[in-house]
């Protein structure tokens, strides 16, 4: 299982991969805490689930520091429980009363204001690690490493991990690669030089025999299920492809879906939508290596939340009685218009 008093504010502007970071800002940002709370966002991904992991290790070795991991939503993916187990079950989920306005809280591959996460107004977070665009609501952070050019919230903690001169366990060198792994594609998506050095740096001291079991995790029949509902309803708009699954068991399934479509030959944008409980979850992935998290805030608008960057992107819509298909209807029009195809274009079914 893997287990002061208030500075100025200490901030790493965007843009800045390739430097080298020390870690002392981020000690002195704890302060006198004797404990922390480290903080997802919902329903977390690998990178999201080794940052926190990483986080925790590092102000454990360096800090004797205490804290816990905590989430809202699912872990729902095969390879997200895989990897949950490899490491340990580190992560729990979040209840009410685990957070009051004294706790010191860290929050990973997310920010204050985002929306996808448990985060009060009143809450006292005292460090960010993300790799999407800067919100507002985290310049006032103690401290703060926000890369919106990094590829991956695993690349940054790798290089504190680094910079403290600590050996990482196999178990979260592991958990980091993946988390680089995935949000990057293997590096082929969005991958800055700091996530190749990160990904060479950690290759090897991964445990392999771990990994294949995360890779190669066995999935429940509902992701077929998924899967098909997802190819029969998929059209194809010249180089876009929309598709809707319908009712979901978990809120995580567009964005595999959509990870997978974007292997059709000829695709360069992917929609998928689905309905989990009373929200419409949108995911969006493109070819492009820009584009993904200003397409998404357009489609989704005023109707919810959604958020992201580079070639990944994501919303969800609290359905509040309205109609599903209609909702899913609107929102494939204003991605058609988005990326630049007109109510004229009509779409081929994929099968």
């Amino acid at each position: 299982m893997l287990s002061g008093s208030h500075i100025g504010i200490r901030e790493i502007d965007e843009g800045t991969s390739g430097m080298v970071r020390h870690p002392e800002s981020l000690y002195g940002a704890v302060g006198d805490a004797t404990s922390l709370l480290i903080l997802t966002h919902n329903d977390p991904d690998p990178d999201a689930i080794a940052s926190g992991v990483a986080l925790q290790w590092l102000l454990k070795e360096k800090l004797h520091l205490e804290s816990w991991i905590a989430y809202r939503g699912i872990v729902g993916r095969a390879e997200n429980k895989a990897l949950v187990r490899q490491l340990g079950y580190p992560l729990r989920l979040l209840t009410e009363t685990e957070v009051s306005d004294a706790l010191p809280i860290a929050l990973v591959d997310t920010q204050p204001g985002a929306g996808n996460n448990a985060l009060s107004d009143s809450a006292n977070v005292v460090i960010v690690f993300d790799h999407h665009p800067k919100r507002e609501e985290t310049s006032t952070v103690p401290f703060a490493d926000v890369r919106p050019d990094v590829g991956a919230t695993s690349t940054i903690l790798t290089e504190y991990c680094q910079a403290a001169d600590v050996e990482l366990p196999p178990s979260i060198a592991t958990a980091l690669f993946y988390g680089i792994k995935t949000d990057t594609m293997g590096l082929g998506r969005g991958a800055s030089q700091s996530d190749v050095s990160a990904y060479l740096h950690l290759q090897s001291r991964v445990d392999v025999h771990a990994l294949v079991e995360i890779e190669r995790a066995q999935v429940p029949p509902e992701y077929f299920r998924g899967l098909v509902a997802g190819l029969q309803s998929a059209r194809v708009y010249r180089d876009v492809l929309i598709t809707s699954m319908g009712q979901m068991t978990r809120p995580d399934l567009p964005a595999e879906m959509a990870d997978l479509l974007l292997r059709l030959r000829g695709v360069q944008w992917v929609v998928c939508m689905g309905v989990y409980e009373d929200t419409l979850m949108i995911s969006l992935r493109t070819n492009c290596r820009r584009g993904a998290g200003e397409a998404i805030r357009a489609i989704v608008g005023d109707l919810g939340s959604s958020g992201g960057h580079g070639s990944m992107s994501a919303g969800q819509i609290p359905l509040d009685g309205q109609n599903p298909d209609i909702l899913s209807h609107r929102l494939e029009e204003r991605a058609l218009r988005q990326l630049g195809l007109g109510p004229d274009v009509s779409g081929e079914k994929l099968v």
